[in-house]
């Protein structure tokens, strides 16, 4: 095992775990399941460097709490957010606590080892979160102020009708905007997005 990247997966659906733990086995990495967060981190202290993929909607204890707890904990394994009823609210949580990604169910093979090898990504280059911030803040300077706006709404978890009002203009101008912004920025998905913004210091207040 020790020479497999491992993958930790926590959610309370057994198809899930055992899908996903499918996918991953098959394409190389180790991997171990549980069923709670509750569960897992009773037990992280004693597991090895890996990444981690925590379902949102969990009894007991739901998958924010567990990222804030490993945060308190100091626990720096790097966390990829899953859930069934993704809402730009949640992603922004779980963005802003450092989580890697954020996926919705069901997600595809590709979307899925792509987020882990970001996250392995950040693992190995742990350290650099200054060199982040300024890659990040040189993207965001390529905006026009209007789309540094957008963004700004968007990583202080405003939808676009919200962002359109406070700006002055149409929610299909803010939805152009959002599909220029993220042209620019060269990412694909509103977490991508909200990693840049977050790592060039946008979303800290209104």
């Amino acid at each position: 095992m020790a020479d497999k990247k491992l993958v930790y997966i926590i959610d309370d659906e057994e198809a899930i775990r055992r899908s996903a733990a499918f996918m991953l086995k098959t394409s190389g990495y180790a991997v171990q399941a549980w069923a709670s967060g509750i569960e897992f981190l009773r037990e992280v202290r004693d597991l090895e460097m890996g990444c981690v993929l925590l379902d949102v909607r969990m009894p007991g204890m739901d998958g924010l709490t567990v990222q804030r707890t490993l945060v308190e904990r100091g626990v720096a394994m790097p966390v990829i957010i899953l859930s069934g009823h993704g809402d730009i609210s949640i992603a922004v949580q779980a963005m802003k606590a450092g989580a890697v990604d954020f996926l919705e169910k069901p997600f595809e093979r590709r979307t899925l080892l792509s987020a882990i090898e970001a996250a392995y990504d950040r693992i190995q280059n742990a350290g650099t979160s200054a060199d982040r911030a300024a890659k990040a803040g040189i993207l965001v300077a390529g905006l026009t102020a209007r789309e540094q706006d957008v963004l700004r709404g968007l990583a202080q978890g405003l939808p676009n009708k919200t962002i359109a009002y406070d700006l002055g203009i149409s929610p299909r101008t803010v939805e152009v905007h959002r599909a220029n912004l993220m042209t620019k920025l060269d990412v694909r998905s509103l977490s991508e997005a909200l990693r840049i913004a977050f790592a060039a210091g946008l979303g800290a207040g209104p």
